[in-house]
């Protein structure tokens, strides 16, 4: 990482005219006419380093945003975007990588769009907001809210997979000390017996069958947790001199403590007969982060819960990832405040979902001044309570329904049905640079029309 943006301005392909081209120009003007932008995101990208004037020269500020925005619009892996910001001429343009340059890595790419923290993309669409108040296309009077599930990248969370999955990841870093250190780490092998295990209690045919299958499951599992806290004790208090030795038993003891927690739930549930509280649940030792999303009567989603706001103009103003599966309706006045701190007061007119809705929150809509206050189910609320007419009532429930083309549209669009990235930071950073690149591209696209 050397600069903000490119002082010289390397010899560029020329445009090409296609609509596609002719987005990317714009979101580039749109971009060009908020270098504050590229001023945050050089503050994640120049964290903990001394100098950022020295050493090789690497990605721009503002070529880290910009393929963050590219790989979100158009669904790349890292080494598609690598490909393509070298094989494509409106990319490279796009990204002003001249006819020099040998482009960038994806392991480069997936280093500085990772360390773009979610507070910077928040600060990011915030920029992008007061642009779109300043050029009349969103003003910020009528809004939209809603709430949606965002999966993790993870498997079905059954019992017996975990189980698997502890036994599995324990015997490889096991597997990896030994033939580094030798016979300082001794052990027994049992995955080939824990997926018969599994694959049996997946096809038991009766709960007595899959009963006595879960039991030896848990069993060697138990071996298994054995060996790998033995294994962590030997190589964080051993004398070996490689930093190796430390690493994998931090692994080793990060992952027994995981598997511990799925024995212990396996156990309660399986053989104790009870229901497990979804706070006191793992789903994924890979993503713990992972919470139960339940809406209705729909299958539960494994990740987690989004609540958006949008305005007339279809962009998405505001966005919050919600721990745990709290009721629509405790976020209510959470997500109108927020509207006040992005626009300096309340919209006019709020639409939001039947989950939202409720006595308390309708009235402590109106002493925000909020004239229309709309649930798409009412709840036993009357309509006069909420609407100044059931003219405008009707209207706006019409007008929350555009809502649910939004969050399909980043959801089959820009990759927000699942996240791909690990980690709750990173969690947060994709939804957020997912919002951003939609908003930049409905911003882009409207200027054009």
């Amino acid at each position: 990482m050397r600069n903000i943006i490119e002082k010289q301005t390397p010899l560029m392909p020329l445009a090409i005219d296609h609509p596609q081209a002719a987005e990317l120009d714009r979101i580039a003007s749109i971009l060009d006419a908020n270098p504050e932008i590229f001023e945050l995101a050089m503050g994640d990208l120049s964290q903990g380093v001394k100098n950022s004037n020295k050493g090789a020269k690497g990605m721009t500020a503002e070529q880290v945003v910009k393929a963050a925005i590219v790989k979100q619009m158009f669904g790349y892996s890292y080494k598609d975007l690598a490909f393509h910001l070298l094989d494509s001429t409106c990319l490279r343009r796009f990204l002003r990588i001249g006819f020099g340059d040998k482009g960038f890595k994806h392991s480069v790419l997936c280093k500085n769009i990772k360390s773009l923290s979610p507070e910077t993309w928040k600060a990011i669409n915030d920029k992008l907001m007061s642009y779109s108040r300043d050029n009349g296309i969103e003003k910020g009077r009528e809004a939209r809210i809603d709430c949606t599930a965002v999966e993790s990248n993870i498997h079905e969370p059954k019992d017996s997979i975990l189980l698997w999955d502890c036994v599995r990841v324990l015997t490889h870093l096991l597997t990896t000390a030994q033939g580094l250190f030798g016979n300082v780490i001794t052990f027994t092998d049992h995955t080939k017996r824990a997926k018969r295990r599994m694959l049996g209690i997946e096809n038991s045919k009766n709960d007595k069958e899959r009963y006595g299958k879960y039991l030896d499951l848990i069993r060697v599992t138990r071996k298994t947790l054995n060996y790998a806290q033995t294994g962590a004790s030997i190589l964080k208090e051993s004398n070996i001199p490689d930093i190796r030795a430390l690493a994998i038993g931090l692994r080793l003891e990060e992952y027994a403590d995981l598997t511990v927690r799925v024995i212990n739930q396996t156990e309660r549930r399986i053989i104790g007969g009870e229901t497990v509280p979804a706070k006191e649940k793992i789903f994924s030792i890979f993503e713990t982060h992972t919470d139960i999303v339940v809406k209705d009567r729909r299958d539960p989603v494994f990740g987690h819960k989004v609540c958006l706001t949008q305005g007339a103009s279809n962009l998405i103003l505001d966005c919050i990832i919600v721990d745990g599966n709290p009721a629509d309706s405790t976020l209510t006045i959470d997500m109108l405040d927020r509207q006040k701190e992005l626009y300096g007061r309340y919209p006019l007119k709020v639409a939001l979902d039947g989950g939202f809705a409720s006595k308390a929150n309708l009235e402590a809509a109106k002493s925000r001044d909020i004239k229309d206050v709309c649930f798409a189910k009412r709840r036993g609320l009357e309509i006069e309570d909420m609407c100044r007419s059931e003219f405008v009532y009707n209207r706006l429930r019409r007008f929350r329904a555009g809502i649910e083309s939004g969050i399909s549209w980043l959801k089959r669009c820009f990759g927000v049905a699942r996240c791909t990235w690990k980690g709750l930071r990173s969690f947060k950073s994709y939804v957020w640079a997912s919002i951003v690149a939609a908003n930049l591209l409905t911003i882009a696209r409207k200027q054009l029309a």
